[in-house]
């Protein structure tokens, strides 16, 4: 990260609750330009104690920790008028949508590497530089319904827009993004995640899989009540009896 000249290092809170986690990221950080720990926190309440002591322009927040998890601690946080920046650092992908609900910088995946840690915390500078001129999106102009996905791959997260999605299947407790040619698993089982996708972009056409509405080129019927779904990339989807009238009822049948 580079520091302008007379800027300052960003005073910085490492709340976790893993003794190992909190030295490997003391070590990082005090490698990292434009970074001092000022403090240490073994969990969400004393992380919270800590923060209305120190004041710290950044928090390096953990997801799972007693008394008060990430999520808790980030929730007080987004209360008040002028927070310290929340990134989390946590073994756990899962949380991801929840945490940049609550306007997390990033979202680091351990085991933390320098490089990433410090992309992370340029965010960090970015969002400082730009200070009051970016105005927070109004929650009336919020959409209901998911926009977005932040998936893991590899050591970190990737945002993936559900307007891109091809298709959805469940693989168990997860399921798998198709995204042009690429897929992502995430840690969600297909139910819930249908109840937060909008209807009028998305159906489901079995009990394993989700399609996008426009990627449906055509549906075929294959004898004795059998239909499948042809999508426009020619892939032939069988749709489960339980679905079919609503499948058959966006094509007008």
């Amino acid at each position: 990260m580079t520091i302008e000249p007379g800027s300052e290092a960003l005073r910085t809170l490492i709340v976790d609750d893993e003794p190992l986690a909190v030295e490997r990221l003391q070590v990082i950080c005090a490698k990292l330009e434009g970074v001092t720990v000022i403090g240490t926190a073994g969990d969400g309440e004393a992380g919270l104690r800590l923060i209305d002591a120190l004041a710290p322009d950044l928090v390096l927040l953990d997801m799972t920790m007693p008394l008060k998890d990430g999520l808790g601690v980030a929730r007080v946080l987004a209360t008040r008028s002028k927070p310290p920046a929340v990134i989390f650092v946590t073994a756990h992908d899962h949380f991801a949508v929840e945490a940049f609900d609550l306007e997390a910088v990033d979202y680091v995946l351990k085991p933390v590497s320098p490089e990433r840690l410090q992309r992370a915390v340029q965010r960090v500078g970015q969002r400082r530089g730009q200070g009051a001129s970016v105005a927070p999106i109004p929650a009336t102009a919020e959409s209901e319904w998911l926009t977005e996905f932040w998936v893991p791959h590899r050591s970190e997260l990737v945002r993936v827009a559900a307007a891109d999605i091809d298709r959805i299947d469940a693989e168990r407790d997860y399921v798998r993004l198709h995204v042009n040619g690429q897929s992502y698993m995430l840690l969600q089982t297909i139910t819930s995640l249908e109840e937060r996708l909008d209807p009028t972009q998305f159906i489901r056409i079995h009990r394993s899989c989700i399609l996008r509405q426009d990627r449906i080129g055509g549906l075929r019927h294959e004898g004795l009540g059998v239909w499948s779904a042809e999508t426009t990339a020619g892939q032939v989807l069988r749709i489960g009896r339980t679905y079919l009238a609503k499948v058959k009822k966006l094509a007008g049948r």
